[in-house]
């Protein structure tokens, strides 16, 4: 179901500059109302000290319509390089990715990407409708990964949050969502979007983090109890239009990756949570804001069943191994990845992998 026909797309083209564009997939309409905005999301990607052959791999936007997003064409260009598409086969994550020879002195790789997003709501509130899910795309989000294990501290800390409950996943997964919320906090010292080792975390109880950590907590701990969960990674593209300032980016988002969470529900489908976002407000909307402040409770409603689409969704894959790697798996795609003969480039370094995202809205449908 995620490979589809992504992979039969792969390519290799010319070294030369060069053009291609991603297949628009045949996906299922989704009954969600609300406009439809379109965003252009441009990746521009520089390997400064070039040693070899040199690789980068980009994320995609994801390749099958949602409620919430609809692919609309990626492009890119590269001079002097080889450029393939593919799909992680596990998760389907979809990225494109470029190898140039040592002869290249200067590599760079540009992506451009459109997708049309509207704001996502699920009413749990009411009986749901929507048709059941894949059994086997449910224990695929029930499984454990590298650092979201779903036994030992994760399976005890889950057991003691939902203990006692009736209401099933729905009412768990809230329990989680809450507990998430109040345990733990927002650190702005931790690099980039975090690891989300959610073991060592529960372990030594430091419960600081940013998106990655705070909401694969969410996502490891609902698995640990049999909800399927996962996390989704994507960037901001717009600013927020329900008044959150900390919550939204344009132009310039090259630091605006955002992990945010799903669990499924029967009946409800696919559920947007997102309790790392409620720390953020309280770290960055405004100095000295708690768990009481008005703007505060209003976000902790919010992101419990509703995502605000100023955001772009790449993928939900983690362990992965991407093609002609040479140097093992990476936890999640979300940032540019890049290697030369000497290593994996540091995504978060900037004196020898730079890269740049800019996001403007083009349109509605």
């Amino acid at each position: 179901m995620h490979r589809r026909a992504f992979l039969k797309a792969s390519c290799a083209l010319p070294t030369m500059a060069m053009m291609a564009t991603l297949p628009r997939f045949a996906r299922a309409e989704t009954a969600t109302a609300g406009k439809w905005r379109v965003f252009e999301v441009t990746t521009q990607v520089e390997i400064l000290q070039p040693v070899g052959v040199t690789r980068a791999w980009l994320p995609v936007p994801l390749t099958e319509d949602t409620p919430y997003q609809k692919g609309m064409g990626n492009t890119w260009k590269a001079d002097g390089a080889t450029v393939s598409t593919a799909q992680d086969p596990k998760f389907g994550a979809a990225f494109v990715f470029a190898e140039w020879p040592e002869a290249v002195q200067k590599p760079r790789l540009e992506l451009t990407s459109r997708v049309a997003t509207r704001d996502h709501t699920v009413d749990l509130d009411k009986a749901g409708s929507m048709p059941k899910v894949d059994p086997k795309i449910l224990t695929l989000y029930t499984g454990p990964t590298d650092l979201l294990p779903t036994d030992g501290i994760v399976l005890e800390t889950a057991q003691k949050i939902v203990k006692g409950l009736r209401g099933g996943h729905v009412a768990q997964a809230r329990a989680i969502y809450e507990w998430v919320v109040e345990s733990t906090f927002r650190d702005p010292k931790t690099r980039g979007c975090g690891l989300g080792d959610i073991k060592t975390m529960l372990e030594t109880n430091n419960m600081g983090g940013k998106c990655a950590d705070l909401n694969a907590m969410f996502v490891g701990l609902c698995r640990a109890v049999g909800i399927p969960a996962r996390d989704v990674y994507g960037v901001r593209v717009a600013t927020s239009q329900l008044g959150f300032k900390s919550l939204g980016r344009s132009g310039d988002i090259t630091k605006a990756q955002h992990c945010r969470a799903e669990f499924y529900a029967e009946g409800h489908g696919w559920v947007p949570v997102d309790p790392a976002d409620v720390r953020k407000v309280i770290l960055e909307e405004q100095p000295g804001l708690t768990l009481q402040d008005e703007i505060v409770e209003r976000a902790r409603a919010l992101l419990f069943g509703n995502w605000e689409m100023n955001w772009m969704a790449y993928n939900s894959a983690h362990d992965l191994l991407l093609p002609q790697a040479t140097r093992g798996k990476i936890a999640f795609l979300m940032y540019p990845q890049g290697e030369t003969t000497e290593g994996r480039l540091d995504s978060l370094d900037p004196e020898h992998f730079r890269y740049t995202l800019a996001s403007r809205e083009v349109g509605t449908l």
